[in-house]
């Protein structure tokens, strides 16, 4: 059985203690948090142990998921994978690209794993569509939220748009040659809205949206290429897909499919399709500690590693550099 901790025990902390006792073949050995009242009331309703200090429960696992605020994630993945530790930290992976910088070097030297906790590649309905995915040239995402105080401590970009960020960069797979973004604070000393319009080496390009303080909660990405056009919507976890196929791939068996006409082009017709791919039923979260704890019982690379984890916050930190920048300009 695979020793799993986990460190952090606020609302996404309960859900990975809850979620890793389901997981199989894994031991939940125990938590740790800093409030040990909260601490010991979590342990108690799910029949793990509360541990003193993080070096014993370190010493105790094998794997740990990181469930602290961000400017915890540096000193507590540093002291895991110092001793040896796979770490799943959630996101954003550290607060600077200096840190993550640090972590990735310590996880190569002591042979430890890195996997960074954006649940949106997990998200079910993105998995739906990924095989109709070819060469994107447009993104346009919208993650709009009510206001909670909970995560206010750092800027939206890094609270919610870097979803969306992580998201984009592997599905665009080329450089970032530009950034221009524009943000405003609203109810928090941190910007609460912002809008980043990211450019690609390959041509694409990704327009970004994030809101914490919307009436209406929305999570969709819509995506856009030669052939076809692709929605995603996180949050009902669905998917939709218009695209062009020749006359025999439009006769195939598919989930739900509508035919919406032919067109020509280059003396050859092509069918208009639609259809809803089949959303396979599955918890994200679950899923992504699954695919953590495959990736230490057989030694493969996380799916989304250290690097992907360092590569969102690069892009992140290009958007904050360029709201400031923006709003200086403004003033």
């Amino acid at each position: 059985m695979l020793k799993i901790a986990v460190i952090g025990t606020g609302h996404l902390g309960k859900i990975h203690t809850k979620l890793w006792k389901e997981v199989e073949g894994v031991e939940l050995v125990g938590i740790f948090d800093s409030n040990r009242e909260e601490a010991a009331r979590v342990a108690a309703e799910h029949g793990v142990r509360s541990f003193e200090n993080t070096h014993e429960l370190i010493e105790a696992a094998e794997g740990i998921s990181i469930v602290t605020p961000t400017f915890a994630h540096f000193e507590i993945s540093k002291q895991a994978i110092t001793a040896g530790k796979h770490v799943l930290i959630e996101k954003p992976i550290t607060s600077s690209i200096a840190e993550a910088d640090e972590l990735i070097a310590l996880a190569n030297k002591h042979q430890a794993k890195i996997q960074v906790g954006h649940i949106e590649r997990f998200n079910p309905a993105l998995l739906a569509i990924e095989k109709f995915i070819h060469n994107p040239m447009f993104f346009e995402s919208h993650r709009l939220a009510q206001f909670k105080p909970r995560g206010t401590d750092v800027a939206v970009v890094l609270d919610l748009m870097i979803h969306d960020i992580d998201v984009i960069l592997s599905l665009a797979r080329s450089e970032v040659t530009g950034v221009d973004a524009s943000g405003v604070s609203v109810v928090s000393d941190e910007i609460d809205i912002a809008n980043a319009r990211i450019k690609f080496s390959s041509g694409a390009v990704a327009n970004v949206t994030a809101s914490r303080i919307s009436q209406n909660p929305m999570r969709k990405l819509r995506i856009f290429e030669r052939d076809a056009y692709l929605s995603v919507d996180f949050a009902a976890k669905s998917a939709e897909v218009f695209h062009l196929v020749g006359s025999d791939e439009a006769k195939e068996n598919r989930s739900l499919v509508f035919n919406l006409g032919e067109i020509e082009r280059a003396e050859k017709k092509l069918n208009i399709i639609y259809e809803r791919p089949d959303v396979p039923d599955l918890n994200p979260l679950k899923y992504e500690l699954e695919l953590f704890r495959d990736a230490i019982t057989k030694d493969t690379v996380p799916i989304v590693s250290g690097e992907d984890g360092q590569a969102a916050l690069r892009v992140a930190e290009l958007i904050m550099e360029s709201i400031r920048k923006n709003s200086s300009i403004g003033q």
